[in-house]
């Protein structure tokens, strides 16, 4: 009989608080060329939210596990999986909609997809950077190709994937326009934002035309922006976008100034996640945890995000919401220190 395993499942599409179940699954083995994980951590990310609430469901059957992002601890490695050994620390993104999800105990890989863990990152903040870090990496190095020199605005930065974006794009040698809350200004400074724009006090349109037209727009708001956008981009500009569009978009102006638009959904890769492991080893990029909770808190940590009830109140958090999924004194001593400092 197989091991059984803690997981959350999704048992229904629709609100939080009634959209998930504690259960026991059998624990996955390991196939050809894979690994098995012992899940430290994930994290949740708008896509979650996304999915819990049914925007995908021709894609999820239920009763499903969900979650894409893992920090932990390979526990075995299938017929042929060399690449790894049991107690490697690993971090990855898993496929999207493909296979059991990771708000699990355990989670099965192929290892292709697997990265060793940055070794100054805890479980907790590797599994807030996988998702949002690969999907940076693709919006801005990948598709919009940021030189040193130019001008970028990310738009919610100090969002979960705005945090990071700022970073990336400051590594990349470029200056960093970002919108955000007087609130969030200051830390956004401290991520190497060049200039931090209030949308809540007016149109950001002239307030970031201001201080120049800027090279490469990356939307994590939705909304107008991809209308909006041209107003603001030099000739020859990149327009990338992560948020799903389904209201009709007036792309006219793009013409205007040769606009490039781009529409990520992401795909995970070791690659990726390597590369963003040397600029954490290299200490210019940093995941930003906004609040960590155990696998139970799952749909309070849906709630948070959304900023709803669940979240008591408090308006959500800056960065990303992790989920320690192993009870975070049973990880190692410098794990734990480096999570009580995020």
């Amino acid at each position: 009989m197989s091991t059984p395993m803690r997981v959350m499942e999704l048992v229904r599409f629709g609100a939080a608080d009634t959209a998930f179940a504690a259960r026991e699954r059998p624990r996955p083995t390991p196939g050809p060329g894979q690994v098995l994980v012992r899940v430290m951590a994930t994290s949740v990310n708008p896509l979650d939210l996304q999915t819990r609430r049914g925007d995908y469901r021709d894609q999820v059957a239920l009763p499903a596990v969900i979650g894409n992002d893992v920090s932990g601890v390979v526990v075995e490695a299938g017929p042929g999986a060399d690449d790894f050994q049991p107690g490697d620390e690993v971090w990855y993104l898993a496929p999207v909609f493909v296979g059991q999800g990771t708000y699990a105990e355990f989670h099965v890989v192929d290892q292709a997809l697997v990265a060793r863990k940055p070794a100054r990152l805890s479980h907790v903040e590797a599994a807030g950077l996988a998702l949002v870090g690969v999907t940076v990496w693709e919006g801005l190095v990948e598709r919009a190709g940021v030189r040193v020199g130019e001008r970028v605005l990310v738009h919610g930065g100090a969002g979960g994937v705005g945090s990071v974006a700022v970073q990336v794009a400051r590594a990349l040698g470029a200056e960093v326009v970002t919108t955000a809350r007087a609130r969030d200004h200051e830390f956004l400074s401290e991520l190497g934002a060049d200039v931090a724009i209030d949308f809540s006090t007016g149109d950001y349109v002239p307030q970031v035309r201001a201080t120049g037209a800027v090279d490469v727009v990356l939307d994590t708001v939705g909304g107008d922006t991809l209308t909006r956008s041209p107003e603001v981009l030099t000739d020859r500009g990149r327009v990338v976008s992560i948020v799903d569009t389904p209201e009709p978009q007036n792309l006219l102006a793009a013409w205007g100034v040769n606009a490039t638009y781009h529409f990520v959904f992401v795909s995970p890769g070791r690659a990726k996640l390597e590369a963003l492991g040397r600029w954490v080893d290299q200490g210019e990029l940093r995941p930003m945890i906004g609040a960590v909770l155990p696998l139970a808190d799952i749909a309070k940590a849906h709630s948070l995000l959304e900023g709803g009830p669940a979240g008591e109140g408090r308006r959500r958090p800056r960065g990303k919401i992790a989920i320690a999924v192993h009870p975070l004194d049973q990880q190692p001593h410098e794990t734990r220190a480096s999570a009580r400092r995020s």
